[in-house]
């Protein structure tokens, strides 16, 4: 249930930037930017969340496995939202200059993201590998 959780503050946070960015300073239709932001969610969870976040190293090494997890969700935010925009914007609009920006946007909200995920997420992995120790 928590990951379900994450799954839609991360998807909102996501679509907010996308929303505005995309949709309000890029013009890309609104259908455009929820499927991109869809797609986003799923893939950054998964690489991002699940396997970089996660399992970067120890509770105690937060700082570290935030960075790492921040920097790949950057790159991934771009590569998704220039990758997806190109097959579903029409050719004549620029999606990789909205998508470095909006890259940078929602990096800045993982950093945050990555802190609720240690928090509310992650928190019974963190106890079990603690008391196996």
């Amino acid at each position: 249930m928590r990951h379900i959780l994450a799954l839609a503050i991360k998807f909102v946070m996501i679509a907010a930037v996308l929303l505005i960015i995309l949709t309000g300073f890029f013009d890309i239709s609104f259908a455009d930017t929820l499927l991109i932001s869809l797609a986003l969610t799923l893939i950054a969870y998964a690489m991002g969340d699940l396997m970089i976040f996660r399992r970067s190293g120890e509770r105690s090494e937060q700082t570290k496995r935030n960075s790492l997890a921040t920097i790949a969700d950057v790159a991934v935010a771009i590569l998704v939202i220039w990758l997806v925009g190109e097959a579903l914007v029409p050719s004549t609009a620029d999606v990789i200059t909205p998508a470095i920006i909006s890259g940078i946007f929602i990096g800045l909200g993982e950093w945050y993201f990555h802190q609720f995920l240690d928090s509310q997420v992650f928190r019974d992995r963190n106890r079990r590998r603690s008391s196996a120790t």
